[in-house]
């Protein structure tokens, strides 16, 4: 199948409010739209995660910070746009999410992905898309297609069969926590 149409199959049934298995710049992604509660709770049932874990927000474009953010930070934008790998970053303030997404001191993580089948797939649906890695709760994230629990495979709406390009030492974001004045902290390097 051609990537446009894994695209566009992703993006429907993302508008349907459906869960999808998709590549994601760092590890296999599950997700979903991040504004219909229904699949984010779906999103949750299938990990089998705790409610209580948050989770992040791919966008594929930096204004889009905006939509998901109450005050982006103003070195935020430097560190978004200076990363040279994937970099979740862990917001002050979420908005505009369901709010199982956001973690319990009410911040939001965001990447912002650069590349591949993923950000065509973010352009073409138009707003931030919900991501985990593709496991159950506990279970090392899938990096290849044979990975995946079937288990999971069978709970969702669609998988992206499009190859990924990377199936070797591939590995999560970083992820950093920003203060509303500028302060951070590494919370995965």
């Amino acid at each position: 199948m051609k990537v446009s149409d894994e695209i566009r199959k992703g993006v429907e049934q993302l508008r349907k409010g459906g869960v999808i298995i998709y590549p994601t710049d760092t590890v296999l992604g599950l997700g979903c739209d991040p504004t219909n509660e229904k699949a984010v709770q779906r999103v949750f049932e299938i990990k089998k995660r705790a409610a209580s874990k948050a989770m992040i927000i791919l966008i594929h474009e930096i204004g889009l910070l905006q939509n998901y953010v109450k005050v982006v930070p103003e070195i935020a934008w430097d560190i978004v746009e200076l990363a040279d790998q994937p970099l979740s970053v862990v917001y002050p303030e979420g908005k505009g999410v369901c709010k199982d997404i956001l973690a319990e001191d009410g911040s939001l993580a965001i990447r912002l992905v650069q590349d591949g089948y993923c950000n065509q797939l973010l352009n073409q649906f138009g707003k931030g898309l919900v991501s985990t890695s593709v496991n159950l709760s506990g279970d090392k994230p899938a990096i290849d297609y044979d990975q995946i629990d079937s288990e999971v495979l069978n709970a969702v709406d669609y998988v992206v069969t499009c190859p990924i390009g990377k199936t070797k030492d591939i590995k999560p974001s970083k992820l950093i926590k920003l203060g509303v004045n500028g302060e951070f902290n590494v919370l995965r390097g």
